[in-house]
């Protein structure tokens, strides 16, 4: 047996390799290449990537009392009625047992499931289920390090040492994985293999590569090329990371870490006008057609933080701070739970069932807001404005046939908000309710409250 998984290691090592001299010869995919058109499914990934994606994050340990991917299926209809039309699912590999905290981010095995969380047959139901409902699917990928009982740690050299010992990721306390070694070309490999058997074998979308900053940009730049171009689907690529080069890898976002650390800061007494200039700052060296993830919390905010009901003062600050975050710009996400409101914090070493039947009004609202950023022209491709002050928010999205208003207070008290002079006395229609409004010279603003306003344009 042991012979057996050897050979097979080798032979796909040399595929690779082969594959990956053809890659050089030519970077893009040639027209010509028809061998996946007739044995493929449709693919259900909207045409322009990623501008109109709402993703939606997967702690899959939360989703039902079994903690288990069928607990993910069975929720689909209700994830797919916010609008989100991309999951990433967190980590569903095998977790380590030696020096383990169960994090799904102490990867035993890169290409097994983890029996926790069912059998590959269930994640290929889950994989198709969501494809049924215009939903893709993209893995979590952890390619900084391993479990230490991964089975890749008997090649030493394929990890980072001191003094010949291997280490945990330097400068972290990750005590539960290995650094792995990117100087080591055989590692490099095994790691691409491996991601091409998850979109051969199970049909999914892409990535979300976690702690990506840690990883090489050369080693990013080799993999997306080699793992695009294996496909004619078109596959999504999120960077955990804010390095400018991710995007000259192939990444098509990554994320905006500042973005919400500035939201924390102006709820917390800051200008509000700190947040368009965030935006702008983010913005400003990014190529056009890539974008930055943006959010009010993820995994890691709702465990180790606080989750959004906490840190902007409870329901309607943290709506308030949703609709800001979503329609200023950016690719939006929901980490599962947000939806109804869960004020206490959300672990992922362990499970953690959710009461999805609580806040259905919240539920409600969200579905609101994200399906009207969806249908929007204006919050989807307008060009941005902005009229902040210190406490209230306020920026327009314009497109050629519509203009979007967001008027939103970051303040607990009511306010009394002056319309900028280009749009006093001029009609609009709520963007929820379509009813009629003409707005005046001034607004009032209960605390943490929000107006979304849209008006056609002939």
């Amino acid at each position: 047996m042991i012979c057996v998984e050897v050979l097979s290691k080798k032979i796909r090592t040399i595929f690779i390799s082969l594959f990956l001299i053809i890659v050089a010869i030519s970077c893009s995919k040639t027209d010509d290449n028809t061998d996946n058109t007739d044995t493929e499914p449709e693919h259900i990934l909207l045409e322009q990537i990623p501008e109109h994606i709402i993703m939606y994050e997967v702690n899959i340990r939360v989703f039902s009392s079994e903690g288990d991917l069928a607990g993910v299926t069975s929720r689909l209809d209700q994830i797919g009625a916010l609008g989100v039309n991309v999951l990433w699912l967190m980590p569903i590999f095998p977790i380590g047992q030696l020096n383990s905290v169960n994090s799904p981010y102490c990867v035993q095995n890169y290409t097994e499931v983890n029996p926790e969380f069912g059998t590959f047959s269930d994640l290929l139901v889950l994989v198709d289920s969501a494809h049924s409902k215009d939903m893709a699917v993209i893995l979590d990928w952890v390619a900084n390090h391993t479990a230490w009982d991964n089975p890749w740690i008997e090649n030493d050299s394929w990890y980072t040492q001191v003094n010949g010992e291997i280490i945990h990721p330097e400068g972290t306390n990750w005590q539960d994985v290995a650094d792995l070694n990117y100087d080591n070309n055989e590692m490099r490999l095994a790691m691409i293999d491996a991601l091409n058997f998850w979109i051969q074998e199970a049909n999914i979308d892409g990535y979300r590569f976690d702690a990506a900053d840690f990883v090489p940009f050369d080693f990013w730049q080799q993999a997306l090329n080699v793992v695009d171009s294996a496909t004619d689907r078109e596959l999504i690529f999120l960077a955990e990371g804010a390095r400018a080069d991710h995007f000259t890898a192939g990444f098509q976002m990554n994320f905006s870490w500042n973005f919400y650390n500035q939201m924390k800061n102006v709820y917390n007494g800051q200008p509000a006008t700190l947040l368009y200039t965030t935006h702008i700052t983010e913005y400003q060296n990014i190529p056009a057609g890539k974008n930055k993830l943006r959010f009010t919390t993820n995994h890691d905010e709702s465990a180790w933080d606080a989750t959004p009901i906490t840190l902007f003062n409870e329901e309607n600050g943290a709506l308030t701070a949703s609709v800001i975050t979503i329609y200023m710009g950016g690719v939006p996400l929901i980490y599962g739970s947000q939806e109804v409101g869960i004020a206490e914090t959300i672990p992922f070493f362990s499970n953690y069932p959710i009461n999805w039947e609580q806040n259905p009004d919240m539920y409600q609202t969200y579905q609101d807001i994200l399906n009207f950023y969806l249908n929007s022209e204006a919050l989807l491709e307008g060009e941005l404005q902005d009229y902040s002050t210190n406490d209230v928010v306020c920026f327009t999205r314009t497109s050629a046939t519509e203009e979007v208003l967001v008027i939103a207070n970051i303040r607990d008290t009511a306010i009394e908000y002056d319309i900028p002079s280009g749009f006093q006395n001029t009609s609009w229609s709520d963007g929820f309710s379509g009813q009629p409004l003409t707005l005046e010279t001034s607004i009032p603003l209960n605390g943490y409250s929000y107006s979304v306003l849209m008006r056609g344009i002939e």
